[in-house]
């Protein structure tokens, strides 16, 4: 009796350690924008709050997806750096930098998401009318150091100015993007250099006009930390393969693509988008999952000519995949 009850009590011990091994789960962080030119993130992120996750369905039951968002990329690669963060949508800019920065160690793309969508604006009555017309006047970008405010520096350098970063010909000013409507109208600054869906609100709400779309920019990124594609690569393979058929579904599909990211951008913003607005930023932007070795080539050129990338740029670690 007594043998039989000890074979009982081990029986239900091994029993409550199955049930909880069966019931932990894997949890991924997860970061993006909420941005049209992060739109896989913010369609998954909607999906994953509707119990209907994009990830989690091609990744198992046993992985539990956390959304973060961020407001621009410096922000969400130290989130990388810190730990707290296993993979994010981010621009090139601060991709390349934190790569950079770690020495090579750090972060990964595992596959594109974005290119275009960008764009320099003014006044549609300013009397900006050539590059040479910038000289003294202000322009607002997102954040120091991201995609934008690179490729503002690179282009400014480029037609003879001399910027620093608190100075210069040309005065560029970091800007969170849902500051930089108000201080575009009040006259704070002269131009903007942002993404949709701002170049497209910044038109409609303050009748500016696109001066210049940087059509052959690389927007977005999904990047992982090194230490998650060691100590998760097959999970990143399938995190990339998810990625991919969430990218053919937003080509094919723009009109609901387009609808379920106007309701999550309003439940991560507080803030109202016009569907219309969203439809025509649409259709600047590339839903891509291509990572051209030329345009990244085109991007650590315009991090040096902005001054964010010295020393060694050596991308042969940059690209992954799993």
């Amino acid at each position: 009796m007594k043998s039989k009850k000890i074979a009982l009590w081990i029986g239900a011990i091994v029993f409550c350690a199955q049930v909880a091994g069966a019931s932990e789960k894997t949890v991924i962080r997860f970061g993006h924008f909420p941005n049209i030119t992060h739109a896989q993130g913010v369609i998954a992120h909607a999906l994953s709050r509707q119990g209907k996750g994009w990830f989690e369905e091609r990744l198992g039951p046993n992985i539990e997806i956390q959304w973060f968002t961020y407001n621009a990329g410096p922000s969400a690669t130290e989130a990388i750096f810190a730990g707290s963060l296993d993979l994010t949508y981010v621009g090139q800019g601060p991709a390349l930098n934190a790569h950079f920065k770690s020495n090579g160690e750090e972060i990964r793309v595992i596959s594109g998401a974005a290119n275009g969508g960008a764009a320099l604006v003014v006044k549609a009555d300013s009397a900006i009318k050539t590059p040479a017309d910038f000289r003294g006047k202000k322009i607002a970008t997102p954040q120091l150091g991201n995609t934008q405010d690179i490729s503002c520096r690179a282009w400014l350098k480029a037609n003879g100015f001399k910027v620093t970063q608190t100075g210069g010909d040309v005065t560029v000013l970091p800007t969170a993007n849902p500051d930089q409507l108000a201080l575009f109208q009040n006259g704070g600054v002269d131009a903007v250099w942002t993404v949709e869906p701002w170049v497209t609100r910044l038109e409609r709400e303050a009748k500016a006009r696109v001066f210049l779309e940087d059509k052959d920019v690389i927007t977005t990124w999904l990047v992982s930390s090194a230490k998650f594609l060691r100590d998760h690569r097959d999970l990143a393979r399938k995190i990339g393969e998810a990625n991919v058929e969430l990218t053919k579904w937003i080509q094919d599909n723009p009109d609901e693509a387009q609808k379920i990211l106007v309701a999550e951008m309003k439940a991560e913003t507080k803030s109202d988008f016009a569907p219309d607005a969203i439809a025509q930023a649409w259709k600047r932007i590339k839903f891509t999952t291509d990572v051209p070795r030329e345009m990244i080539a085109k991007a650590v050129q315009d991090g040096k000519d902005a001054g964010f990338l010295k020393g060694a740029t050596d991308t042969s670690r940059l690209i992954e995949n799993p």
